[in-house]
């Protein structure tokens, strides 16, 4: 399929032909992969069989589903018909099934399941499938079969999909080298195998430092520290034999509630350093060398390509189009979010001293005087709002929301088919009005060892209508911290956030309506814009009255409550935007220069120093823990497209409040019809043009936020 060949255009490299002749074969083993390698069975047009794989396995696998897509490909590329789009591109869509069924669950091995032995694994397979990919994709005669599609395109009678499906697959060859000489592509060859070498080196550091934590021996030391949460850090420390103690480990989902409630200051100092240090503590697992290296091979590909630098190589198929475009956007909303947060520390501060405190504010001190600020100005604490967002509750209610706008119907199945991980749920999604089956649901909500960090969407399997129509298989994939033994698991309302964000994705693959999957992809700074949408019916009253009941009492989020956090929406925004927009500025800063850096620590302390970031904050993403950037090229030069989609979203929101009912069925409608089910095959800036009637308006971003219009 070209979406998924499309992807790796992004990552493969061009191979010489005497080392494809020499590429592994499926080694002599005993280990049987048929399960791996076979076509999936069972219900919904057949489901990853993961009670039958073991990482041994995909050591056999990956050659047989190599061996296989090589031998479609080369069809391709030998037919001799002419060249055309139902020669060429069409069937260029149906090849690699194999290869996409083995590769969808190496990759929940790799993020969610990354034990030793998969790490090695993918220490090893990284840049041979590296280095496949482009034997294939590279090959000049394949590009000579797509070139002379194209040329004859205006001949073909090709459908407006037909065509843009053409034109774009032409384009990402090209970007990808398909017209340098021999000696180039085997140049960029090169450096894309060291490349997939450095994200992996990356990637298995930072996840050795997310899987330290810090042991606390003094139950006095989580004064401050919710009950249930407290529970959780036990469980913690038993699970790693650390019995009569509390184990905050260095991930995200435990840091931030410390940072924001624990009253002993050098516990949250402690743990801060701990967070923020991740990759950068000048041991086997610091990052910051194999940085410097990625930026140096970034920088070589994008000149050997035809680009001035790596920035402009990933901004060519995106809304933004240019570096330019994306920095006139963060620069506008800048000053303003710097000059919110002096207004927020200059509140703590004196908070702090009335309260007694000698104190200077420093990092580990802003989400917990934050914290007393907002419960000082709205009288409302984070506490009083956890109890009524249990996981569970939540879980449905981005159910009901997505039922209630799209007709998606999820029904629980867990245990009726594989799953990876014990605690997976599953859910068959169904089309409430037909009855029609939409796909299957896999939700992986809790942290454990091996887990990458953070919150992230997958798909197994996605839509297209080419070769008969097929299901979705999608995943969300959380870190929340389980709730103790017999207890709910209650989580914040960023979490909660977090939660309706993922699960927007979920809503975009179910939705997608497609005839090719090449054109279900859509340019990075779009992908986020649906998740970020689906965010806003979370705190609407029909969701709350409903689902955000209290795990004791069972009586909804009373509404004196619910006026607190809209009173307070826009409080700390100084502090939520300046986090994000200084890792997307400095990821572009980083990325749109010609000599790469070198010295990463005084990179990001001089770019900081110039912007004039707060000395009371850190990046969300500090450069030696920035997965976004540096496990792949997913969001190099690209972690911009949050604040993209979110002027969007924003100016989105406001269409469906225009109507005086944010569950207004007609908006819905075409927001799914226009934007949602179309993936990409009209520019994104268009559809967006003919849902709204005009560009997005950054000034509902800023209302959002609290600053003032500018």
């Amino acid at each position: 399929m070209i979406l998924r060949i499309g992807a790796l255009l992004a990552t493969t490299i061009f191979i010489p032909s005497a080392f494809a002749a020499a590429m592994p074969q499926a080694p002599a083993a005993t280990v049987d992969a048929t399960p791996l390698t076979a076509k999936w069975t069972g219900p919904y047009q057949g489901v990853p069989p993961w009670d039958k794989v073991t990482p041994a396995m995909f050591p056999v696998a990956f050659p047989v589903a190599m061996a296989e897509m090589r031998r479609e490909i080369h069809a391709i590329r030998d037919d001799k018909r002419p060249a055309t789009f139902k020669t060429v591109i069409e069937p260029m869509e149906l090849a690699g099934d194999m290869m996409e069924r083995v590769g969808s669950m190496w990759g929940v091995y790799t993020s969610n399941l990354a034990t030793k032995d998969v790490q090695a694994i993918d220490r090893e397979w990284s840049p041979k499938l590296s280095a496949f990919y482009d034997e294939l994709f590279l090959d000049p005669k394949l590009f000579a079969r797509i070139k002379a599609a194209y040329d004859s395109r205006a001949s073909q009678k090709l459908n407006p999909q037909q065509l843009r499906l053409l034109e774009r697959t032409y384009r990402s060859f090209v970007r990808r080298g398909s017209l340098l000489t021999d000696a180039q592509r085997q140049q960029v060859s090169g450096l894309n195998q060291q490349l997939s070498v450095a994200y992996n080196d990356f990637s298995q550091k930072v996840l050795a430092d997310e899987e330290t934590w810090i042991v606390v021996d003094d139950a006095k030391q989580l004064a401050g520290l919710p009950d249930s949460f407290i529970a959780s850090l036990k469980a913690a420390a038993d699970e790693r034999g650390l019995a009569g103690k509390w184990a905050i480990v260095n991930t995200r989902s435990s840091v931030a509630p410390v940072l924001t409630y624990a009253t002993d200051r050098a516990l949250r100092e402690k743990v801060w350093r701990a967070f923020v240090m991740r990759g950068d503590n000048g041991n086997a697992n610091d990052t910051k060398a194999t940085i410097a290296t990625i930026l140096k091979l970034r920088q070589e590909r994008a000149k050997l390509l035809g680009f001035r630098n790596h920035a402009y190589l990933r901004m060519d198929d995106t809304m933004a189009g240019t570096p330019a475009n994306a920095k006139a956007l963060m620069m506008r909303v800048w000053p303003a979010a710097v000059a919110r947060v002096r207004e927020e520390v200059a509140d703590m501060q004196a908070l702090a001293r009335k309260d007694g405190a000698n104190i200077t504010i420093e990092p580990w001190d802003y989400r917990f005087y934050a914290e007393k600020v907002r419960k000082a100005k709205y009288d409302l604490d984070e506490s009083e709002v956890k109890p009524y967002l249990q996981l569970d509750n939540i879980v449905q209610a981005a159910f009901y929301a997505a039922g209630r706008l799209y007709d998606l119907k999820f029904t629980e199945n867990t245990g009726q088919i594989p799953v990876f991980e014990k605690n997976v749920r599953t859910f068959v999604v169904t089309d409430a009005k037909t009855g029609r089956n939409v796909g299957v649901f896999y939700l992986d909500n809790f942290a454990r060892s091996g887990k990458r960090s953070g919150a992230w969407a997958t798909r197994y399997r996605g839509q297209q209508k080419l070769g008969g129509e097929t299901n979705v298989l999608a995943s969300n994939n959380n870190n929340f911290v389980k709730g103790a033994a017999g207890q709910p698991t209650l989580i914040s309302l960023d979490d909660a956030t977090t939660l309706f964000h993922e699960f927007g994705h979920a809503i975009h693959s179910f939705l997608q309506n497609v005839t090719y999957p090449g054109l279900a992809g859509t340019p990075r700074d779009f992908v986020e814009y649906p998740s970020q949408v689906n965010e806003n019916w979370l705190l609407t009253r029909d969701v709350l009255d409903r689902y955000a009941k209290h795990y004791q009492t069972g009586q909804p989020m009373p509404q004196a409550l619910v006026d607190k956090i809209e009173k307070s929406s826009t409080f700390n925004q100084g502090f939520d935007t300046v986090e994000y927009l200084s890792s997307a500025i400095v990821d572009m800063e980083l990325h749109d220069r010609e000599t790469p850096v070198t010295d990463v620590a005084a990179f990001e302390r001089e770019t900081l120093g110039r912007l004039g970031m707060p000395r009371e904050m850190v990046m969300r993403h500090r450069l030696p823990q920035f997965n976004h950037l540096f496990s792949s090229d997913a969001y190099s030069a690209g972690y911009y497209s949050y604040l993209w989609s979110e002027t969007m979203d924003a100016d989105t929101w406001a269409a469906f409040e225009a109507t005086g009912n944010v569950w207004d069925k007609a908006t819905a409608d075409r927001f799914r019809q226009t934007l949602l089910s179309t993936g990409n095959e009209t520019d994104r800036k268009d559809a967006y043009r003919a849902f709204r009637g005009r560009d997005p308006d950054v000034t509902a971003l800023f209302k959002r936020r609290g600053f003032p219009v500018r």
